[in-house]
């Protein structure tokens, strides 16, 4: 039976069977010391001269990253001996029996330390031994840990889990969108999710009205070290609320996490100040103003909601390869106007100057996450796409479904999207998001351990009846 390494203090004084790597070895003559490690920790362990032979000989040969079955015997440390604040520091393995599970070539670098001296690429590239490390393991499984406190919290509150579908039509969420081809269909293209936007508002037609998932979702856009080509994002949804209620139900939800999970953090104001886009930008010159008063100190977080923002701006002014008339959206089209500006907006009047209630939750001056109340009513809606630019036959091809739902009887409803992989980068005091991903691509939008992207075969693409036309 396997004993954990975390539970070696309960065998003090008995045999245990440990199974894990081999972190340190170091051969002193008659004695050999080994430190080895499990995901719950590590334990010295040491070879005595009256081991059997067989065992001797097989801890000579160990190396680092071996992987190993040990058996020994739980030893309490002398007084003098115990390491004050070190897992497993009031004892010692001795190791009786060794069996060699799997040998390790060298490693390409050392895992010991925290990587950060280490080329990224070469990390990326063995991802496998860079997730070894202490404070890759320490981020992923609180990621995890993380993601459990939320989805208990969200399903106590009554919200939902729903999975949406990954293949999907394009949403115009500002990005590019990742296209995959079908074969069944051919000539025909599905889209990646840049967001589920169009299926949870679905969900509120369908009565579900509180919803959350850990959503996949993919824009084809550059990238920084806060975003990736592929990031999960917390994605929530909920009806017959206002403005103020989401986003108290999010602040409430945020300030218990933080102080359940990280004690150690401090939130420099509570309730979360509010401030216009138009202070933030009068003010700070950013509508995601960093507001920690020591930006040194590393648990320090500054939270702030940033509201009314203009609903509409100049096409010049947007990437979105879809934007086709004068105006394009600020933040999704599917937002709803604040009251006050609706004449205007079925009027096609003063367009610049139509604020939606759109809001944004920023942190130590990231966006942590972007929502709004949404146009829940078919003639609200036609009236910003028509603004956007849209024809009636493309309205009807791409947003025909959302406006049939909504005429069937849809309730008022908003939502958010927390950027969930940002969150935990913010959290842990990392300097990217690609450090809180088990598998991250790089910058550039490769993935440099499994080599993709990468061509397909001619096969494969004369039976999806493409032809490539490359750029040299």
């Amino acid at each position: 039976m396997r004993t954990l390494i975390k539970n070696l203090k309960e065998k003090i004084g008995e045999e245990a069977t440990i199974m894990g790597w081999v972190d340190v070895r170091r051969d002193q003559g008659k004695l050999i010391f080994l430190d080895f490690r499990d995901f719950s920790g590590k334990v010295q362990g040491v070879v005595l001269p009256g081991v059997t032979e067989e065992a001797k000989a097989t801890a000579e040969k160990l190396r680092p990253e071996w992987v190993v079955e040990i058996k020994g015997k739980v030893n309490a440390r002398p007084e003098r001996n115990i390491k004050e604040g070190v897992l497993n520091g009031e004892l010692e393995l001795e190791v009786l029996d060794i069996k060699v599970l799997n040998e390790a070539e060298t490693p390409a670098f050392d895992i010991s330390g925290d990587g950060k001296e280490i080329n990224e690429e070469i990390r990326l590239e063995k991802k496998y031994l860079d997730m070894r490390r202490e404070r890759i393991q320490n981020n992923l499984r609180l990621r995890s840990k993380v993601q459990n406190f939320l989805r208990k919290e969200f399903l106590d509150r009554d919200f939902v889990e729903v999975e949406t579908p990954i293949l999907t039509n394009p949403t115009p969420e500002g990005a590019r969108s990742y296209i995959v081809p079908s074969r069944l269909w051919n000539g025909n293209f599905y889209a990646l999710p840049q967001s589920p936007q169009q299926y949870k508002q679905l969900l509120m037609s369908g009565g579900i009205e509180r919803y959350f998932q850990f959503a996949k979702c993919m824009r084809d856009e550059d990238t920084r070290g806060d975003r990736q080509p592929e990031f999960t994002q917390l994605d929530i949804e909920m009806s017959f609320v206002t403005e103020e209620e989401i986003r108290s139900v999010n602040e409430e939800i945020l300030i218990k996490l933080i102080k359940e999970l990280f004690p150690e953090k401090r939130i420099q104001q509570i309730p979360f100040p509010v401030i216009t886009y138009k202070e933030a930008m009068e003010k700070y010159n950013s509508d995601r103003p960093d507001l920690r008063e020591d930006k040194n100190d590393p648990n320090l977080l500054a939270f702030e909601w940033v509201v009314d923002f203009p609903f509409f701006e100049k096409t010049s002014n947007s990437d979105d390869p879809e934007a086709e008339g004068e105006w394009t959206f600020t933040h999704n089209p599917f937002s709803r106007p604040k009251e006050k500006f609706m004449q205007d907006l079925h009027d096609k009047k003063n367009i610049g100057e139509i604020q939606t209630q759109q809001y944004d939750i920023v942190m130590n001056g990231y966006e942590l996450g972007g929502g709004s109340v949404r146009n829940h009513k078919a003639e609200d809606l036609k009236k910003v796409l028509e603004i956007l630019g849209h024809s009636e036959e493309k309205i009807e091809s791409n947003f025909g479904h959302m406006l049939r739902a909504f005429r069937s009887g849809t309730p008022n409803h908003g939502g958010i999207a927390w950027g969930f992989d940002r969150l935990i980068m913010i959290l842990v005091n990392e300097p990217n998001i690609r450090e809180v991903i088990a598998f991250p691509k790089t910058g550039e939008g490769k993935d440099l351990l499994i080599q993709t992207p990468a061509p397909t075969s001619e096969k494969h693409l004369k039976e999806l009846g493409i032809k490539l036309d490359l750029k040299k």
